[in-house]
């Protein structure tokens, strides 16, 4: 999936501008050259302030301006999600319409040779995508670190396969980069291993020993799939520099890291523009799990304010516990409470999914909020709720109710809260217990109807939700 585990911070700028221009286009009757001028303007403006290439802002702006302009507004739709409809089809168009899967159609070991400079998170990446591989297409994993320059990169790896447990290759400083690889080549076809991920070594600059040591690797191991690893941070510089790598190398994708900081958004926009590769995975995160699937469609949609809840839904199928979730059904179908031990329980499966700041990013609507809300929510408070039911006896979980004033002072000292977190925290468990009477007997129809005040905060206009009112 997704995933979506992290904040997409690389795009809420870009995303904050492009909906503001968007607004300005409301009340028009038909979208015409005049006023999506200035539109196009504000859009041109966003782009170039992201780090999108020059040259990919120029194609994309004519391309928009050529489908929008003459373009009738169906009853249906408003010309700022007429024009909005248009911008999604080309942002997708530049970042390349699908996802790009992985080709391990070939004789095991499958082998994936990754490339990239120094600093941008290739080994990480060999991690995540052991796990990736691992957990989701099912596949038998070795990896080996074929770089015997940066100190500790050996044993960086060799950490990272323990940690989402795959095989690893045992090599060290001393031996040759060519040496190492066809002896892991050797093993994982002795082994029987699906995929053999060969981690080489970075460069500060890319520089012509490089070039030559991995041209070496790929002609040895042929591998199927040659991964340029890219930092989100290094905007439009990142497109370039991936160019620079497959016109020494035949490049089959690329992989863009440290999506989750505070980068613009440019290299997302331009990598597939200018090097001609498609972006197969973005690392959203930290953690082993933050590596996704690069999915064009969806991150136009949330560039664009609108969500992505597709990959919030492929996200909690992944990472909420599914027996949790059925006992609790069942619990509230059969007519019983909705106690503090459930409340919880539903606090750590948010904290699963990457806090409520991640869940909101994905979904629709959150264009519409003031720039920043989805920031201002902090994930510590949760904590601290967590912290609080942990103090509790679980007979006082169990029935709130009983809580006296002596009870609060001992649980709020027990958690190094104060009274009024632990009273606003009861105040939230009755609003949810409210929430959850309305689903008793599975009636889902009226919690949809109890969650119908998104739309007033500017949630899914038009039929079928598909795109914020402007």
């Amino acid at each position: 999936m997704t995933v979506l585990g992290g904040n997409s911070q690389v795009f809420d700028t870009l995303s904050e501008r492009l909906s503001g221009t968007f607004r300005k286009l409301t009340g028009k009757a038909v979208l015409s050259e005049e006023n999506i001028q200035d539109a196009l303007r504000e859009v041109r403006r966003a782009l170039l302030e992201a780090d999108v290439a020059l040259a990919v802002v120029k194609d994309f702006t004519d391309r928009v301006s050529l489908r929008a302009v003459g373009q009738e507004v169906s009853k249906s739709l408003s010309p700022g999600q007429a024009f909005i409809k248009v911008v999604q089809a080309e942002l997708e168009a530049v970042m390349g319409n699908a996802n790009s899967e992985l080709d391990l159609k070939a004789a095991p070991p499958a082998v994936i040779l990754m490339a990239g400079l120094q600093g941008a998170g290739k080994t990480t990446s060999v991690g995540k995508l052991s796990r990736y591989l691992k957990q989701t297409v099912k596949k038998s994993v070795m990896v080996v670190s074929a770089d015997v320059y940066r100190p500790a990169a050996i044993k960086q790896l060799q950490t990272l396969a323990a940690e989402v447990e795959v095989e690893f290759f045992e090599s060290n400083e001393q031996q040759k980069p060519r040496d190492i690889a066809a002896a892991a080549l050797a093993e994982a076809k002795r082994k029987f291993i699906d995929v053999l991920i060969v981690d080489t070594a970075g460069r500060l600059a890319i520089d012509t020993e490089m070039m030559t040591e991995i041209g070496d690797l790929h002609a040895l191991l042929k591998p199927v799939e040659t991964l340029f690893v890219v930092d989100a941070m290094t905007g439009q510089d990142a497109a370039t520099t991936a160019k620079a790598f497959n016109d020494a190398l035949p490049l089959t994708g690329v992989i863009l890291t440290k999506a989750d900081g505070d980068a613009r958004g440019g290299a997302a926009l331009s990598v597939r523009h200018i090097s001609g590769k498609p972006i197969k995975f973005i690392g959203m995160g930290e953690k082993s799990d933050a590596l996704e699937p690069f999915y064009p469609d969806r991150i136009a949609s949330r560039i664009l304010g609108m969500g992505d809840v597709l990959s919030l839904i492929e996200e909690a199928e992944r990472k909420v516990d599914r027996a949790q979730a059925e006992k609790l059904a069942n619990k509230i179908k059969k007519g019983k409470g909705f106690d503090l031990e459930d409340f919880r329980e539903q606090l750590k499966q948010m904290q699963n999914m990457g806090g409520v700041a991640s869940i909101m990013d994905k979904l629709p609507g959150m264009g519409a909020l003031p720039p920043g809300a989805a920031k201002m929510v902090d994930d510590s408070k949760f904590k601290r709720m967590e912290s609080i039911i942990n103090s509790m006896t679980p007979r006082e979980r169990r029935n709130p109710d009983a809580l006296n004033g002596s009870r609060k002072r001992r649980i709020t000292q027990g958690s190094g809260t104060q009274i009024q977190d632990l009273n606003q925290l009861l105040k939230q468990h009755k609003q949810m217990q409210k929430v959850m009477k309305k689903m008793k007997g599975g009636n889902m129809a009226n919690m949809m109807r109890g969650l119908g005040g998104m739309r007033g905060a500017g949630g899914m206009g038009g039929p079928g939700g598909n795109f914020p009112r402007f």
